[in-house]
């Protein structure tokens, strides 16, 4: 459970006013001093993550955020840093101080904020040691929002078992999502074409190569890793042909070729499309493509940052292979890491990387902002293919994205 990639963790946010007890109740839900806490107003400056298992959910990321009601250019700072880790959280308990009234009005403007990405919220009630919660606040919560409402003691305890089994309740846990499980049966073998060259990390696989092996073995299929220069041989080598080969969107070309055409074929990065967002809208963002003029700009978007190399697949090779098949001149610019810009307005097309680094929340989250602009947005996996000609084949194991990928083109 303490190695389970933060992205495949449940991610729960706190958030509230300042001295609301948030600090406290990251404390009392892990049973660790794991967040500062003090009288003092704005004492949580950064938000603070701790890992822990809640069951029957899991893993779980708990992250402590500062007050959302500072003030003051480093408030402000303190603010923004914390609505950033909103666009992520999979659960969000609302922290309000059981002194508070029953007008609630900074909650509910919060609450308005956190309506746009229907993420499920508990309201927890604080400090309610020796007293209970305004009742004019607890029906506002239940009856006019209609929200859950857990009412905690941090000093004492009391609450946090009930609050538990409310999270429990609550948390959208995405436990039906697989990557490639529903695509195999027991017993049968997918082949995993993994290049290593100087960009792949010494001594290890990168995430989402280790993630899908592991999906196999729980859905009882074997999996068959080999290098691209080993495909044909290996292929050769099988008693029956495999029921899929998973390649590397870098080594597309060679592994369409060397691979039958009765053999299903797509690649990691087109699994994570479908895993982590929505791949039925990367195929509508596909269309964009056609449309791309002189000038155009377009927003290569990374969840990660990583030391670039002189043949960067974001910064080099997609830029490149998209000038080369479309005959325009592109403007490119990048953005890496946990943030993604609110402004897409001036980007003709959007392309996000495979979102291992990220938890499904956020890389909807990220698709929304681009829908809600109308900025269409695919991603790596499904532009190298289309740049290579392969796109309709790597589609193909999915029949609903290859029946609207057929009714784009036709």
């Amino acid at each position: 459970m303490q190695s389970s990639p933060e992205s495949e963790r449940l991610h729960i946010g706190i958030f509230g006013r300042r001295n609301a007890g948030k600090s406290s109740l990251i404390n009392s839900l892990t049973g660790q001093e794991t967040a500062l806490v003090s009288r003092t107003a704005g004492t949580t400056t950064d938000p603070v993550s701790k890992a822990m298992e809640i069951l029957p959910i899991g893993p779980v990321l708990i992250i402590d955020t500062a007050g959302l009601d500072d003030s003051g250019d480093l408030g402000r700072a303190r603010v923004r840093r914390s609505r950033e880790v909103l666009p992520k959280c999979d659960l969000i308990l609302l922290v309000v101080h059981c002194e508070s009234g029953p007008s609630l009005e900074f909650e509910t403007s919060l609450l308005k904020d956190i309506e746009k990405q229907k993420t499920p919220v508990i309201v927890v009630f604080t400090h309610c040691d020796s007293s209970q919660p305004d009742p004019g606040s607890l029906d506002k919560v239940t009856l006019q929002w209609k929200l859950p409402a857990a009412v905690i003691s941090n000093r004492t305890g009391s609450g946090i078992a009930a609050l538990k089994k409310s999270i429990i309740a609550n948390a959208d846990t995405n436990q039906d999502l697989t990557i490639v499980g529903d695509l195999v049966s027991p017993g049968d073998t997918v082949v995993l074409v993994i290049p290593i060259d100087d960009a792949a990390p010494r001594g290890r696989l990168i995430l989402p190569q280790v993630q899908i092996i592991r999906d196999l073995l729980d859905s009882d299929a074997m999996a068959l890793v080999v290098k691209e220069r080993e495909l044909s041989a290996a292929l050769h080598t099988l008693a029956r042909p495999p029921k899929l080969v998973v390649t590397d969107s870098q080594a597309f070309q060679k592994v369409a070729a060397d691979t039958p055409s009765s053999v299903p074929l797509t690649s990691f990065s087109i699994l994570f499309a479908r895993y982590k967002g929505d791949l039925e809208a990367y195929i509508e963002g596909i269309r964009a493509i056609d449309r791309l003029q002189d000038g155009d700009r377009i927003l290569i978007a990374e969840a990660c940052t990583h030391h670039l190399q002189s043949d960067d697949i974001g910064t080099v090779k997609i830029p490149r292979w998209l000038r080369d098949s479309t005959g325009v001149e592109l403007i490119f610019e990048k953005t890496a890491g946990q943030t993604f810009p609110e402004n897409l307005s001036e980007y003709a097309l959007v392309i996000h990387c495979g979102g291992c680094m990220l938890n499904r929340r956020a890389v909807l989250n990220r698709m929304n902002i681009a829908g809600q602009q109308s900025i269409p947005i695919t991603n790596y996996g499904m532009v190298i293919a289309r740049t290579f000609g392969i796109l309709e084949r790597a589609l193909a194991p999915f029949p609903v994205a290859t029946s609207l990928y057929h009714d784009e083109i036709y």
